[in-house]
């Protein structure tokens, strides 16, 4: 039986960093300091200026950085968003929590991101009150076509940068783009913390010192609360000092998990198997995926050999129980195909050529 190749690995992933992180580890440890101190500080400074936004304000998880952004944009019960069904709920949950409604667009089936011919439309019929666009799997997005339809309408245009961190188009990173954008730095995140970990983004200072509120109870000041919907939501000392460990890495992680990703376009050849493109600085390789209209056959044959897989995502979120009933009031015809047939194979950095030739012939073979 041949080893197994894992869809992740972060037992790998931890060595690749070793030295650096135990570093700051321990560096927090003996500070005696152990939230909103000066690791987190450097952290969101660092951050900003690799995103290339005036600010950076660190949060406990990229659910919360979500809901607190769009709630620093105005976003209250009541609103309209536009989004995707297709991530993974993750919206949908800060969306609820905030009482906004989720408006839900169709999705590309080459690049599996927000269909902007579909947005133009919901747009246009006015009544919206910010969209959120979703840079899924590692590939920026066209945020100067995305802003040339919500700014014509002046509607809040909210980055989900989750699976992007580092990439670019034109020479702008995600998280550049929009109002303000979302980070989570979950562990198997481009840039992953050691539990789970958080940021919003953005070059607007009142949108910033929002987050900053929100995050610690909505204080405007100790014990006195000026704001509401805020929550307990720091990043931890720890976490941030891990964070600013691995960034200087982040660069070199990416270019892996694209080159990786590259191999698979180009050398996966069976016609039963849909591979995305090759692509360049706007595709950071988070996840790659492949579509299969006999995902569960390619699935076993792969697992036979060792190879694991995973689903991103099997149930859109319009077709979740929670919300049972709403989709069959929702035409997304290209997201529920997608759902029966994408397939995710390994990607990750520390990944050897030989794995990726051994995941490459597997598929062709099959």
């Amino acid at each position: 039986m041949a080893d197994r190749i894992s869809i992740n690995d972060l037992t790998r992933h931890a060595s690749s960093a070793e030295t650096a992180v135990w570093s700051s580890v321990e560096r927090v440890l003996r500070s005696g300091w152990y939230i909103l101190g000066k690791d987190g500080e450097a952290f969101e400074r660092d951050f900003a200026e690799y995103c290339g936004t005036a600010h950076c304000v660190g949060v406990a998880n990229g659910t919360d950085a979500i809901e607190l952004g769009l709630r620093s944009l105005g976003i209250g019960a009541g609103s309209r968003v536009a989004t995707v069904a297709n991530a993974g709920f993750y919206t949908t949950t800060a969306l609820t929590a905030i009482g906004a409604e989720p408006v839900y667009v169709d999705v590309d089936r080459g690049t599996k991101l927000m269909d902007l011919a579909h947005l133009a439309r919901i747009v246009d019929e006015g009544d919206l009150d910010g969209v959120v666009v979703t840079h899924l799997f590692g590939l920026l997005h066209d945020m100067e076509a995305v802003l040339d339809i919500t700014d014509r309408a002046g509607v809040p245009a909210f980055e989900d940068c989750a699976q992007s961190h580092g990439a670019r188009r034109g020479g702008r990173r995600a998280g550049g783009f929009g109002a303000a954008a979302s980070f989570s730095f979950y562990p198997t995140k481009n840039l992953g913390a050691l539990g789970d970990g958080g940021a919003v983004t953005t070059n607007d200072t009142e949108v910033a010192e929002r987050v900053r509120r929100l995050r610690q109870y909505g204080w405007e000041s100790k014990y006195r609360v000026g704001v509401r919907g805020g929550r307990n939501s720091r990043l931890d000392e720890i976490q941030a000092a891990v964070l600013r460990a691995k960034l200087p890495f982040l660069d070199g992680w990416n270019r892996r998990r694209r080159d990786i990703a590259t191999r698979y376009s180009k050398e996966i050849t069976h016609p039963g198997v849909e591979c995305p493109p090759v692509h360049g600085e706007e595709f950071v390789g988070h996840l790659y995926t492949v579509v299969s209209d006999d995902r569960q056959a390619l699935r076993a044959h792969l697992a036979a050999a060792s190879i694991l897989t995973d689903v991103h995502y099997p149930i859109p979120d319009h077709r979740q129980p929670c919300l049972a009933g709403l989709g069959n009031r929702i035409e997304l015809p290209v997201t529920d195909d997608l759902a029966r047939s994408i397939l995710t194979l390994p990607c990750y950095p520390e990944l050897s050529d030989e794995e990726v030739t051994r995941v490459i012939s597997c598929v062709n073979t099959w």
